[in-house]
């Protein structure tokens, strides 16, 4: 995973991100997701980790990674997928993202302000997502609060 992180970002920071959240109490097994090629080689990642919507138990999204030369293969998709699947399967409801608002959509995120979800930091309104995996479970509001590692 380290090697798809350092491939896919300009700075070492999402590479080191990972190593410190997975020592860190935030970090759920089975929640770390790679993508292979045709001949078994990790070119994508995908990662949740706890985090919280005001007192609810959620998961973040981050950081998503594919090696550049196999940018818009699907590659991304195929780990995000596979990592919120697990989540639902796990029992997990709710899904919160910082990324890329053309993106994320496609996997059934919204804007979180639309649900009264916020952070305490300054972002771009749409890019701050959130996703339900359970229609039955509507998303709550409140301020997110990542993991320490995210330094948020």
């Amino acid at each position: 995973m380290r090697d798809i992180n350092l491939a896919a970002f300009e700075t070492p920071a999402e590479a080191d991100l990972v190593d410190v959240l997975r020592a860190d109490s935030s970090w759920i097994d089975g929640l770390s997701f790679v993508s292979t090629d045709e001949d078994g080689k990790a070119i994508g990642h995908a990662l949740l980790t706890r985090c919280h919507i005001g007192d609810t138990p959620a998961l973040c999204l981050a950081p998503c990674a594919v090696r550049p030369a196999y940018q818009n293969s699907g590659a991304g998709s195929a780990a995000i997928r596979a990592a919120l699947k697990a989540a639902k399967e796990m029992g997990e409801y709710y899904v919160t993202v910082l990324g890329h608002p053309t993106y994320y959509p496609r996997f059934g995120f919204t804007r979180a302000s639309t649900h009264g979800i916020g952070l305490t930091i300054d972002v771009p309104d749409e890019a701050m997502m959130a996703l339900t995996l359970d229609e039955a479970h509507p998303l709550p509001s409140g301020t997110v609060r990542y993991a320490a590692p995210f330094g948020i």
